[in-house]
């Protein structure tokens, strides 16, 4: 499981300051956590996290990799904003079954259960949450998720990620676009795979490369796709590879 990051949003600005920032309305964490993303101006990915209410602050969980530029590129925005970011020394624990108290369902889909920040380190409970990431399509930062990444493509909108009513953010024009204008022609999808194949290898169709393989667990992989080419029987190295869904 990817290790994660509790930063800590504060100041009477915190709610509006994110509001211009992020792909999700902000305002809905006190109906419970909201699954976002940070992007660039030209609309490409930077970072994805979970907002979550703290009364006095609002908590950003996110890839431990990614909170040190994260956190960077929020100090950047912040200009003269009464915003202070700071990193906690919370551990993520996480489940399956019921809530606990202090937990939160994970908002990107049922299956993947709870999640609760506490002062003490998680032990080990034995989830393959890689399978259950590749059973319901859930990109990864840093996987599937990466600096050329269209959330849209990566099912941003499925997995409740983007708001197209909260008004502006930044990369919002470039992602309404894909939206409202044109048909996604790429994007993640889940496949069947039967033989060796290593994430990272080309998918291949009638000889041209159709897409990239990613996660896998087992016999089912996510995969990024051409859609005009990922069309019945496809390879990936010596593996026999077809859409599941």
């Amino acid at each position: 499981m990817t290790a994660r990051t509790l930063l800590e949003i504060t100041g009477a600005d915190r709610e509006t300051f994110l509001q211009g920032l992020v792909t999700n309305d902000v305002r809905r964490i006190k109906d419970g956590p909201v699954y976002t993303a940070l992007l660039t101006p030209q609309g490409k990915y930077i970072a994805d996290f979970f907002m979550i209410d703290l009364g006095e602050a609002i908590g950003i969980d996110v890839d431990q990799a990614l909170a040190p530029s994260l956190a960077q590129r929020l100090t950047m925005y912040k200009l003269r904003a009464d915003v202070a970011i700071e990193e906690t020394a919370m551990h993520l624990h996480r489940g399956l079954g019921d809530i606990p108290e202090g937990g939160w369902a994970d908002p990107r889909h049922p299956g993947l259960g709870w999640r609760a920040w506490r002062t003490e380190p998680a032990a080990a409970d034995g989830t393959d949450w890689a399978a259950l990431y590749v059973r319901h399509l859930v990109p990864q930062s840093r996987i599937e998720l990466h600096s050329d990444t269209f959330i849209l493509e990566a099912g941003f909108e499925r997995l409740h990620g983007v708001d197209f009513r909260k008004g502006c953010y930044v990369g919002q024009e470039v992602t309404a676009r894909m939206k409202h204008k044109t048909e996604l022609r790429k994007g993640l999808a889940r496949v069947t795979v039967d033989g060796a194949a290593e994430p990272g290898a080309e998918i291949v169709a009638d000889g041209k490369v159709a897409g990239v393989l990613h996660t896998r667990a087992g016999t089912e992989a996510i995969a990024y796709l051409r859609f005009d080419r990922a069309q019945g029987d496809m390879r990936a190295g010596e593996a026999a590879v077809r859409r599941a869904d």
